[in-house]
């Protein structure tokens, strides 16, 4: 299951958001870093458009680990990104660069993300972007 977990993140890192959505189940479960839990498909389309318009990211010096059984995974990596648009509730976006470490788990089914969550230190990116 690690290639859908790779082709998650090489399509993170094409802006492919298609592809992105193709690794995903219909009823994923989107855990976002210090936010609500979005359900759907649709929802993390909606998620993944506002990230476009908000920052410009690309992830380097990635680990992905799966566990025997095929059904959970992780990522480890380095974020590398411009806020590009202010962001509601955190600091005014004035094309500030910004590099944070960050890690995603994974639920898999059926050859699909079932679940992601992402975790990265907030206040490490806030600090650099003010």
């Amino acid at each position: 299951m690690a290639h859908v977990i790779q082709t998650y993140f090489d399509a993170f890192n094409a802006g492919d958001v298609d592809t992105m959505l193709d690794c995903v189940s219909p009823g994923v479960a989107h855990h976002v870093n210090e936010g609500n839990i979005r359900t759907g498909r649709e929802k993390f389309a909606e998620f993944c458009a506002h990230m476009t318009e908000c920052y410009d990211e690309n992830l380097t010096d990635m680990v992905i680990f799966t566990s025997p059984d095929g059904t959970r995974g992780a990522a480890e990596y380095i974020v590398n990104g411009t806020y590009k648009a202010t962001d509601e509730g955190l600091p005014e976006a004035k094309g500030q660069t910004y590099r944070i470490q960050a890690g995603s788990f994974f639920d898999l089914k059926d050859g699909k993300i079932i679940r992601v969550t992402t975790r990265y230190n907030l206040s490490d990116w806030i600090a650099q972007v003010s």
